[in-house]
């Protein structure tokens, strides 16, 4: 299925930002022209090693991933609104690749310019094969979207390459991955060209990863390294603990995670495999029951920027890595090609609302690399919580989350609808227009609504022809009140709910109108008793979006207010705060910091007083004056 046309006035103003502001901003930061940013010499890297300029190598050994997520996005923002002079600048880098690229087929900068000889010598650390994987992902992109194939022709290349290099027979190598991503990009590859081969490259990493003697071990002694890897000197950091059928947590470093669980997901959608898809179903029960915040960030722990325990979901030390949400929204597309269940499009959407576009300011020039759920900023300052930036950064020396959200916004359209035979499916609402291929005839479907901030979503379906087919569209799980009519008329009763999808098999005719109404109250919401941080605390929801307080509006000291539980709150939709958001107003109480005195214990309990809150989606926080935050409000009886 190719992209819907997002219409959708939420999304497609982020689409703008991304083409019109983000990817030319990424594009002068790649080439070092951001004054006070940290530098990237990510095209510069790729310059020297095609010969078209003379230097050293710099940056991290991953460098070269920044600039493919940045093509990735190109080729989707050349899908949603062609721009002939950003495809020539593509089109320039492209040239630079081949430049670059061995005879052989290799194309990795570090090892080109600063470790010829080293190659493949530590597939642990140096995130070799996880820059080819990007790399491919956007030359099938690219490709997509322009029907241009020289960058597919060149990762093609480079793939057969790798084939040759890597596997278990004769005197290949029997590795895998450091940092999972060629995984998934080789079914991509695979989709796009047809070649078998690629399919069953990333089955062979895949199975590999945690067998015994294990890989990782073997290279780290023929390169004579004899020091401790730092994460407790763990295989679990990498996924690499046991076969990943036998995975029945996620542990380690989240990013590789979940990029290793979307390959996963692909590779039992495509081979059937029951294995797979149990591991699958059983790692997502773990993380999205007892590891994911309530903003689908994911990754709780600074230390390996990892998963840590169940239920350790800390508020002000929180991790949450911007890529993390990011790769949860690909494994979230791809369990619903394992299975239609709403489970995982509710999940992929919040994500999308909260835990990615939070990784972005309005204007999209600055970033958070960490997505914390409770602020201080002179908390920051400490050593152990100096990861949480109370203000976004211009660029990041290691500066992979800009560019993955720039990707991810720009390829929205790819995530609304699917299709499995005759069922067109609704995942997401989003305005926008998508033909489908029905049993041989074209079917355009288009989507209309205000999302997230009312529950109104209208389909005008328009077959060539009336044909029966079925429509399937997602009741989210944070609905509780749905209405549902065909041209005017109440079916909801008549339709069949199964694993969170209305179901709707008619003979459809050319007009036909379809009206989805989701009651969209404000939601308290708690968090499971073993969440220690959050006993005796509320988040409020409103539809998808989770809201949180901050200081501009609240004053300092959030942790001082109070939400009684009878307490009324109410929303009012502003057009002209934060790009137009609907706030949560209510009464809160606040413990009167002025009646305590200077003791600093004291059995005598503080007062209170009336306190008026304003509370906004937690994605568009940080964008006015500087200061505290927070999700999880005390609430009273």
């Amino acid at each position: 299925m190719k992209a819907a046309e997002v219409t959708d006035p939420f999304w497609q103003k982020y689409m703008e930002i991304v083409r019109e502001e983000v990817i030319p901003y990424q594009w002068k930061a790649l080439n070092d022209d951001v004054p006070d940013a940290s530098p990237s010499h990510a095209i510069e890297n790729f310059r020297i090693a095609a010969g078209e300029a003379s230097g050293e190598f710099y940056g991290m050994v991953f460098q070269d991933s920044d600039v493919a997520k940045w093509l990735e996005a190109v080729a989707y923002s050349l899908e949603n609104h062609p721009d002939p002079s950003l495809e020539e600048t593509a089109d320039e880098v492209i040239d630079l690749l081949e430049k670059a690229q061995g005879e052989d087929g290799y194309l990795n900068t570090y090892y080109t310019i600063k470790e010829p000889e080293k190659r493949w010598t530590n597939l642990r650390d140096n995130h070799e094969l996880y820059c080819a994987g990007h790399l491919m992902e956007a030359a099938v992109a690219y490709y997509h979207a322009t029907g241009k194939r020289k960058f597919l022709d060149i990762m093609s290349k480079y793939a057969d390459y790798i084939d040759s290099v890597f596997g278990r027979e004769g005197d290949k190598i029997p590795g895998y991955p450091g940092h999972q991503e060629i995984e998934l990009a080789l079914i991509r590859l695979y989709q796009a060209t047809g070649k078998d081969k690629y399919l069953k490259l990333s089955q062979f990493f895949i199975e590999e990863r945690g067998k015994t003697p294990h890989y990782f071990d073997i290279e780290k002694e023929a390169r004579g390294d004899t020091s401790r890897f730092f994460w407790d000197n763990s295989y679990g950091y990498h996924q690499a603990h046991l076969p990943v059928t036998e995975q029945q947590s996620a542990v380690g470093h989240a990013v590789r995670a979940v990029y290793m669980y979307s390959a996963m997901a692909d590779l039992a959608a495509i081979t059937g495999s029951s294995e797979l898809t149990d591991a699958c179903k059983t790692l997502w029960k773990n993380v999205v029951q007892k590891q994911m915040y309530i903003t689908a960030g994911i990754g709780s722990m600074e230390f390996g920027e990892a998963f840590s325990s169940d239920y350790d979901l800390p508020n002000d030390a929180s991790y949450t890595e911007t890529c993390a949400s990011i790769g949860l929204v690909f494994w979230a597309k791809r369990m619903l090609g394992v299975e239609a269940d709403a489970q995982y499009a509710d999940v992929m959407e919040r994500a999308l609302y909260n835990g990615t576009i939070s990784g972005m300011d309005l204007d999209g020039k600055r970033f958070f690399y960490v997505n914390p759920l409770e602020v201080t900023p002179e908390m920051s300052r400490r050593k152990d919580k100096r990861h949480i930036k109370p203000v976004r950064q211009k660029w990041f020396g290691c500066a992979c989350c800009p560019p993955n959200l720039a990707r991810l916004i720009s390829s929205l359209g790819h995530y609304i609808y699917s299709q499995k035979n005759d069922i067109v499916y609704v995942h997401l609402y989003i305005g926008s227009k998508q033909q489908v291929d029905v049993q041989g005839q074209k079917v355009d479907i288009v989507q209309e609504t205000n999302y997230p901030w009312d529950g109104e979503i209208n389909l005008t379906v328009n077959p060539e022809q009336e044909e029966v087919f079925t429509l399937a569209l997602r009741l989210p799980g944070w609905c509780n009140d749905a209405s549902l009519t065909v041209n005017g008329e109440e079916i909801r009763q008549d339709a069949v709910l199964e694993k969170g999808y209305f179901y709707l098999r008619r003979e459809w005719k050319r007009g036909d109108h379809v009206h989805l109404k989701l009651a969209m109250p404000i939601e308290r919401i708690q968090a499971h008793p073993n969440v220690r941080e959050n006993v005796g605390k509320i988040a409020l929801q409103r539809g998808p979006l989770v809201y949180c307080v901050e200081e501009v509006d609240n004053g300092a000291n959030l942790h001082n207010l109070f939400l009684p539980k009878n307490a009324k709150l109410s929303t009012s939709f502003d057009p002209d705060l934060l790009g137009g958001i609907t706030v949560i107003h209510g009464e809160a109480e606040r413990r009167d910091e002025a009646s305590w005195g200077e003791d600093l214990y004291s059995n005598t309990h503080a007062s209170t007083i009336p306190a008026p809150i304003k509370a906004i989606p937690y994605y568009s926080w940080c964008n006015r004056e500087p200061g505290e935050m927070l999700v999880w409000m005390n609430e009273t009886i």
